[in-house]
């Protein structure tokens, strides 16, 4: 490889290569599927905003669902910002949220100082970190 090769911007297509391990162990029935940004798997923010809607029917859902926290509504509207993932990989990109994941339907989190997580009312900021 080259000197330009290595200067060369990481491809925006491309995950970002992570070590996946096992960290945790989810015995919910509708199983581990999520969603998540590419702002988190591709762009390599930590989770800023979390929120679980009901699993969907015949999928292997929890229902969960993260972002970054400040997707415009253009960008939440490509559905191509977004994949589907086990809920083990997106906690390999941010571990912060593993003691929230077994939270209701309808729970609301944004990230504050060090790593924790509150219910979103409106009314503080999110805090964005770099993975």
């Amino acid at each position: 490889m080259g000197l330009f090769d290595k200067l060369k911007k990481k491809n925006k297509d491309e995950f970002l290569k992570i070590d996946v391990k096992p960290l945790i162990d989810w015995n919910e029935p509708n199983g581990e599927g999520c969603i998540a940004s590419d702002m988190i798997t591709k762009e390599g923010w930590k989770v800023g905003y979390m929120f679980r809607d009901e699993p969907l029917d015949n999928q292997p859902d929890s229902g969960w669902h993260f972002f970054k926290g400040d997707e415009s509504e253009a960008y939440s509207n490509d559905a191509s910002n977004f994949h589907v993932f086990a809920l083990n990989t997106i906690c390999n990109y941010d571990q912060d949220i593993i003691p929230y994941l077994n939270l209701p339907v309808g729970t609301h989190l944004i990230r504050t100082a060090g790593g924790k997580f509150i219910e979103d009312d409106g009314s503080q900021p999110i805090r964005f970190e770099k993975q």
